[in-house]
């Protein structure tokens, strides 16, 4: 693996690259990190040059300019740019998660050729449900709980509604890879809260350019429905398809990394008509 950092407008972004082949582009969600994609990483790159990132603002990716609301088609630019630098201009494979997701659809709209599949992952778009309004009044008040009381207030009553488990703290008894993971996590919650969640659950995705792609929506198959399922269901009725179970719950590609990646291989397979991609089979 070698890391390195790319300089996009008003940030610097820290990525991971990982083998060779077909380029694949792993897009986090709100809080995450590229470590969070380091178990499926290492297995997808027995057959993709796979690219990993922090979102700008998060852990590793500083912001060269002072904060401020962040908007998920910034992040679909430095989506873009990023393949720009690492792949050379060839169309990649996109896997997104939550926000991910609405990044590579981001991207998708605006520059199609330089995706050659995408799969959503839980796709935390907000827009399309018909109760939206309710939800955006509930992040309103969850973000304000946040500046008076801090993180952790903030987050008991977020993660209730949305039925997704916040991540776990960084105790003593891990590794300490995993412990500086979870740590950079927790600094990160503060940027969703200050500068994205209200902003980011703003984004409508582009119907026409999802219908004219190789996409596909996904969700974990295991767990209980969460909100994320119904976002998903919209996403997937906006864009005419199917939804696709991926094992494991809303992080399934970090705690069944294994049957995920082969999964996801298959899924990528379909997408492009076939019944595998010429030496991804497991």
């Amino acid at each position: 693996m070698r890391t390195a950092a790319l300089t996009t407008p008003e940030a610097e972004l820290y990525y991971e690259v990982r083998g060779s082949g077909p380029p694949l582009l792993l897009v986090n969600g709100g809080d995450g990190d590229a470590a969070m994609f380091g178990p499926l990483a290492d297995l997808m790159a027995q057959d993709f040059t796979v690219v990993t990132y922090d979102l700008r603002g998060n852990s590793r990716s500083r912001l060269t300019g002072p904060p401020r609301e962040q908007w998920i088609e910034e992040h679909g630019e430095d989506a873009r740019l990023l393949l720009e630098a690492v792949a050379a201009g060839e169309p990649a494979y996109v896997f997104g998660t939550s926000y991910g997701g609405m990044i590579g659809m981001a991207l998708l709209a605006r520059h199609p050729g330089r995706v050659r599949a995408l799969v959503a992952h839980e796709p935390f778009v907000i827009e399309l449900l018909p109760d939206a309004g309710e939800w955006h009044a509930l992040f309103q008040e969850v973000c304000e709980l946040h500046e008076r009381e801090g993180v952790d207030a903030a987050m008991r009553p977020f993660t209730a509604a949305i039925g997704v488990e916040a991540p776990p703290a960084p105790s003593g008894n891990l590794p300490a890879a995993v412990r500086e993971m979870l740590a950079r996590i927790r600094g990160n919650l503060g940027t969703c809260l200050s500068y994205e969640l209200r902003s980011f659950v703003r984004f409508r995705p582009d119907a026409g350019a999802l219908r004219a792609a190789r996409f596909a929506v996904a969700v974990g198959g295991e767990g209980p429905e969460t909100l994320l399922h119904r976002t998903a269901r919209a996403v997937a009725e906006l864009a005419g398809t199917g939804i696709t179970e991926l094992p494991g719950g809303h992080v399934g590609f970090l705690t069944h990394a294994a049957p995920f990646a082969g999964a996801l291989r298959g899924l990528f397979a379909t997408l492009e008509g076939r019944e595998g991609l010429e030496g991804l089979e497991d």
